[in-house]
C-alpha cells in the first residue's frame, strides 16, 4: 500500500472572458391615504424616491461599459467597429454610432476635472509641448483635411498630460492656450523649432516665457545628415552623447541616493528635488565645457571658417540648425528644473501616432476635441500609473454628484493616494 510522502505543485494561467450584466434601479413610489383623502379634488400625492445620478442622463450605459468603451479606443487603441464586433460575440449589439455618442457625453461629464487639468498644468513652471498631425473628416470636402493635436505636459508639481485639438497647425493653437501665462513669473517651455511658438517667446501671449530647446531634436539632424559626412556626424553625436552622460551622471546619484532603485512613491518630490539639484551642479562643472568645446568645433567646420562643410549638403544644414538655436539649446544647463530633451512631449505623443494607426481619424472637429478630453485622463492616468478603467468607472460613478469645491480629488493622483489609504 503506497503513503503520500508530499506533494508537487504547478499552475497554469487562464482566461475568462468579460461578462456584461444589467443593473436595475428598482425606485419605490410612497402614497399617503390620509393626505389622499383630505385632498381628494388635487388627486392622489405620490412621491417616487429619487433616482441615482448618472453620467449620461437617462443613458442605457452605466459607468464600467462607459469606462470600457473609453479605454479600448483611447487606451488600448481599438476602433469603435472593432469594439462592436467583440460586444457581438457576449450577443450584445451596440452599433459604433452609440459608443461614439458615449464616449462625446462622458467628455462632456468629464470637462469640469479636464478644465481644472489644464489649470494645474498652467500653473507649472515648465511645460513640455509638442503637436502631431490628425485627418479629419469634413462633409463639405471630397478627402479628409489635418487637424492637429496639442500636448502640453506640466512639471512634477502639477503632474498632468494635456491633450487639445485645433483645426490646423497655426500659431494661434498654442498662443490661445498659452495666453497669459508667465505674466507673473519667469516660465520655460520645451519644445521644437516651430515658428508658431516665436510670439509666445516674444510676449505677445502676455507672459515672460523663456524658449527651451532639444537636444534629442539637435541629434536626429546629425544622426539623419550621416550618410553624406559619416566622420562629421560621428563627432557630433560624439558630442551630444557626452551631454546625455552628465545627464545620465545625475540619475545615478540620485538612485544611488535609494540604494539603487527607484524612488518609492511618498518620496518622488525629494528625488525630483535632488535630481533638480544635482543637475544644475553637474552641468555647471560639465556640460557647460562641453557646449563650449562643442561649438567651437561646429563653428570651425562651416565653409565660412575654412572647414569643408558646405552650408546646402545635409550636414551643413545640421549645423546651421544647431548654432541657429544655440541659445535655446543652452538654456537648460541654466536651471537643473529643465529637462536636456522634449521627450516628455514626445512620448506622450505616442498615444496619438498608435492609435491613428487603428482609428485612422477623427470623425469631424467635436470628435477631436472628445478625444483631447479622454486622451488627457487617459494620459495622466498612465503617468501616475492608475489603472484607467477602475479610474474612469469610479470617476463617472461619482462626478454627477461630487461637490465641485472637491473636484481635485478627483485628479488620478490624488484618487490614487485616496484609494490607497482606504
Amino acid at each position: 500500500m503506497r503513503e503520500v510522502i508530499g506533494e508537487e505543485t504547478s499552475e497554469q494561467l487562464d482566461y475568462e472572458p468579460a461578462r456584461l450584466s444589467v443593473i436595475q434601479h428598482v425606485r419605490l413610489k410612497y402614497a399617503c391615504r390620509a393626505c389622499e383623502e383630505a385632498a381628494a379634488e388635487d388627486g392622489p400625492q405620490i412621491a417616487t424616491a429619487e433616482k441615482p445620478l448618472a453620467p449620461i442622463e437617462k443613458g442605457l450605459a452605466a459607468p464600467g461599459l462607459l469606462a470600457y468603451v473609453i479605454v479600448s479606443k483611447y487606451s488600448d487603441h481599438l476602433p469603435l467597429y472593432r469594439l462592436e464586433r467583440i460586444l457581438a460575440r457576449h450577443k450584445i449589439d451596440i452599433a459604433r454610432s452609440t459608443m461614439c455618442d458615449w464616449a462625446r457625453d462622458s467628455a462632456a461629464a468629464l470637462k469640469p476635472l479636464y478644465d481644472l487639468m489644464i489649470r494645474e498644468v498652467l500653473a507649472s513652471k515648465v511645460i513640455h509641448t509638442d503637436d502631431t498631425p490628425v485627418d479629419v473628416l469634413d462633409r463639405q470636402l471630397p478627402q479628409t483635411r489635418v487637424g492637429r493635436f496639442w500636448v502640453y505636459v506640466g512639471d512634477r508639481d502639477h503632474p498632468h498630460d494635456v491633450f487639445i485639438y485645433t483645426a490646423n497647425r497655426s500659431r494661434d493653437g498654442p498662443m490661445t492656450f498659452l495666453a497669459g501665462w508667465g505674466k507673473d513669473t519667469r516660465r520655460f517651455l520645451q519644445a521644437d523649432a516651430f515658428g508658431g511658438y516665436d510670439g509666445i517667446y516674444a510676449g505677445q501671449a502676455g507672459g515672460r516665457v523663456t524658449e527651451v530647446a532639444c537636444w534629442s531634436h539637435a541629434r536626429r539632424k546629425f544622426y539623419e545628415a550621416r550618410t553624406s559626412d559619416s566622420a562629421t556626424a560621428t563627432q557630433a553625436l560624439a558630442y551630444i552623447r557626452l551631454l546625455y552622460d552628465v545627464e545620465d551622471e545625475a540619475k545615478a546619484l540620485v538612485e544611488k541616493r535609494f540604494d539603487g532603485a527607484a524612488a518609492p512613491a511618498a518620496d518622488q518630490g525629494e528625488a525630483q528635488r535632488r535630481l533638480a539639484a544635482i543637475r544644475l551642479e553637474l552641468r555647471r562643472a560639465k556640460a557647460v565645457p562641453i557646449l563650449a568645446q562643442f561649438k567651437t568645433w561646429l563653428e570651425s567646420r562651416q565653409a565660412t571658417a575654412g572647414g569643408p562643410v558646405l552650408p546646402k549638403s545635409p550636414m551643413g544644414q545640421a549645423i546651421a540648425y544647431v548654432l541657429n538655436q544655440w541659445d535655446a539649446l543652452n538654456v537648460y544647463v541654466t536651471d537643473g528644473d529643465l529637462a536636456i530633451d522634449n521627450n516628455l512631449a514626445e512620448n506622450a505623443l505616442r498615444r496619438i501616432a498608435i492609435g491613428r494607426k487603428n482609428w485612422l481619424f477623427c470623425g469631424s472637429d467635436n470628435g477631436g476635441h472628445t478625444a483631447a478630453v479622454l486622451f488627457s485622463l487617459i494620459a495622466s492616468c498612465a503617468r501616475h500609473e492608475v489603472d484607467p478603467f477602475a479610474y474612469l468607472k469610479d470617476v463617472l460613478t461619482r462626478i454627477a454628484a461630487h461637490p465641485m469645491h472637491r473636484l481635485a480629488e478627483l485628479l488620478p493622483e490624488r484618487w490614487s493616494l485616496a484609494k490607497a489609504d482606504t
